[in-house]
């Protein structure tokens, strides 16, 4: 702040309510930062991770299952397609609403590692447990754990953001 080469020094009430302020400022930011994702966004994907399994064990099934291989392949890229485009419109709208985007990282590591290690394992690895069994029950139990970690992973981030807020 300066006027005609003078600098005007704010008083000691002045800087209290700047810093106080600030504070505000930051909580609220870090507050909108961790809002849950839409309820919609998380119906979507949770949609997405319980289909994966199936999808999956159809296109890495040795003789074809309930359907061709070739329809498995088409199915997992046309389901892949819509999650990102349904992802792209979560995040746009998000941004929109709050200013700020939808975010991967606010959640701690000792909760996200897991999480990003364990779910492709389970839901891709039940897949090949299906090949090499035959057996569909893998694939019904994968997405059945599947669809509960992501429902558990949003109320986790449901929890945190009420803790931050």
């Amino acid at each position: 702040m300066e006027t005609n080469g003078d600098v005007i020094r704010p008083n000691a009430q002045q800087a209290l309510a700047a810093l106080t302020d600030a504070e505000r400022v930051r909580g609220t930011t870090a507050a909108a930062s961790a809002t849950p994702w839409p309820r919609w966004f998380t119906t979507a994907l949770t949609l997405y991770v319980t289909a994966i399994p199936p999808v999956h064990g159809g296109t890495l099934a040795s003789p074809d299952w309930l359907m061709p291989q070739a329809a498995w392949s088409v199915v997992l890229v046309v389901l892949t397609a819509a999650y990102m485009a349904l992802y792209a419109a979560a995040a746009s709208n998000w941004r929109k609403k709050t200013g700020v985007a939808l975010r991967f990282d606010l959640l701690p590591k000792r909760v996200t590692l897991p999480l990003v290690t364990g779910l492709p394992a389970l839901l891709l690895g039940s897949a090949f447990v299906f090949r090499a069994t035959r057996e569909p029950l893998w694939l019904l139990a994968a997405s059945a754990l599947g669809a509960g970690v992501s429902i558990g992973f949003h109320l986790v981030f449901v929890r945190l953001h009420r803790k931050a807020s």
